[in-house]
């Protein structure tokens, strides 16, 4: 691991991502930034649903976004072949009442997972959005290249953690009223 004041690098040499982003994770929380952090994991794969680790971040008290590159599998909603992975991102904001609100989109329709369990089939594999996949197609190219640009060859992931200057999670929980939160287990009430 290569370590400086705002940035990490790992490899994985090869292990399952599971493994890495957990020893990365565990890393951030026993040693924070001061202020914010950059890590770049590279040479590994798969990393299974990325808010569970931002999760485990929030929980800490740190506010982390988290992406990772798959295999091509999203081709342009106008067709052609497979450019990008599903590149999921997830965004985890921690919050004094103890409830982070934890964010995990993949720019796939459905996931990979759906389809080799049988929910979903190949077909199905396409940017989400409708009318308006172009927007994830988008974003999962940019998550794609920003990843290739920094892990090089191979699939790897990117974090950000840093220490919140504010505390806007109850506001938004005042606001949103009854309504569900990404990050809840349940619906809560006022």
């Amino acid at each position: 691991m290569l370590a400086e004041e705002g940035y990490e690098r790992w490899d994985g040499r090869g292990a399952l991502g599971y493994l890495t982003v957990a020893e990365v994770c565990r890393a951030q929380i026993e040693a924070p930034p001061e202020h914010a952090r950059v890590i770049v994991a590279s040479n590994c794969f798969p990393t299974g649903m990325l808010g569970y680790w931002t999760g485990k971040l929030a929980d800490a008290g740190l506010a982390a976004a988290l992406t990772t590159t798959s295999p091509a599998r999203l081709g342009h909603p106008d067709g052609g072949p497979p450019l990008a992975g599903t590149n999921p991102l997830s965004i985890a904001i921690p919050s004094s009442d103890g409830r982070p609100v934890v964010t995990d989109v993949s720019m796939g329709q459905v996931t990979y997972g759906d389809v080799i369990a049988g929910i979903a089939s190949p077909d199905e594999l396409v940017p989400f959005g409708g009318d308006h996949a172009h927007k994830a197609f988008a974003l999962a190219l940019g998550l794609q290249l920003l990843v290739d640009a920094l892990a090089g060859d191979g699939y790897g992931a990117v974090m950000v953690v840093a220490r919140p200057e504010a505390d806007p999670v109850p506001a938004l929980r005042r606001l949103a009223g009854d309504i569900r939160l990404p990050g809840d287990s349940s619906p809560t009430k006022a």
